[in-house]
């Protein structure tokens, strides 16, 4: 219970900072777009609407806070309902498996995410990127225990979100310090972000290893008590793309690519981005389906 408490403190504070974000200057709201309206499915132009799921808080992206969502998602999925002509609503259901097997039955018609673009997801959905990743590690300010890289991770105490690639990658580098006569990461597997920090800053972990935009965002809410390492590696991964889901084939996958384009092309997307201070995760254009493998 006491754990569900501060892992609530924690998000409520996060919460809290994303408020006073959302005061700098509004973004213009971009111009309705009468092609791309014309291409959307009769369904949607008859509903006038589109429905988003996530599976939770995924800060700056997404802040869910009981049927409300806000972050940098919310003001793209808001500009984008400007330029396609349609009002997107936000949904929430538990887990990533959850949101695919929604998108997948027709429930939603997309996750705007980001999420991880992958070949193996490909299989079953289509990926619209829109955003850049890399992934880093979260310390206790300092960084006491010297955590830099995966072959500094030996013998420490490393939190992840359960079932995400970092888990899977953090698992591997465990076998390969027991391989290489080291002691073996000791995995602390989360379900959401804000446990997973909530361990490093109660001294449970030494680290969290997880995607660099919502790290950096937990950082900079943290009053100092935590710091970034392991920037500018690769730490297991290759280019990391994330972006919205789509069933397979559907022709939503390229007409969000192009809303994509006009709100990068009428600098609402730069706008957004920056205010949710994730200029360092932005890219040049969308497109579909630029995820690599998975990591082993």
């Amino acid at each position: 219970m006491l754990l569900k408490k501060m892992t609530y403190l924690v998000l409520a504070s996060a919460v809290a900072s994303s408020a006073a974000m959302a005061q700098d200057a509004a973004v213009p709201k971009p111009a309705l777009n009468a092609e791309l309206n014309a291409r959307l499915p009769d369904a949607i132009k008859a509903s006038g609407k589109m429905i988003s799921v996530n599976n939770g808080s995924f800060p700056p992206y997404e802040i869910v806070t009981g049927t409300e969502m806000t972050g940098a998602s919310a003001d793209l999925t808001e500009a984008l309902g400007a330029v396609l002509g349609v009002k997107i609503e936000h949904e929430t259901v538990g887990g990533l498996p959850a949101l695919l097997a929604g998108v997948n039955s027709g429930r939603y018609q997309f996750a705007f995410g980001p999420v991880g673009d992958y070949k193996d997801r490909e299989a079953s959905n289509d990926f619209v990127d829109w955003v850049q990743e890399f992934v880093v590690f979260a310390t206790q300010k300092g960084n006491p225990k010297g955590i830099t890289s995966l072959d500094t991770a030996c013998g420490q105490r490393i939190s992840v979100m359960a079932g995400g690639s970092a888990e899977r990658v953090i698992k591997t580098q465990s076998d390969k310090c027991k391989a290489d006569g080291k002691g073996p990461v000791e995995v602390q597997s989360y379900t959401d972000q804000p446990s997973s920090i909530l361990a490093v800053r109660s001294k449970r972990a030494d680290a969290f290893f997880s995607s660099q935009a919502p790290l950096t965002y937990f950082v900079s809410q943290a009053n100092g008590q935590l710091e970034l390492t392991g920037v500018g590696q690769k730490n297991g991964f290759e280019d990391i793309f994330q972006g919205a889901v789509v069933p397979k084939g559907s022709p939503l996958g390229p007409i969000l690519i192009d809303a994509i384009k006009v709100l990068i092309a009428d600098g609402s997307y730069a706008a957004i981005m920056k205010k949710w201070g994730l200029e360092n995760n932005m890219i040049k254009e969308p497109g579909l389906n630029l995820g690599g493998q998975l990591p082993k």
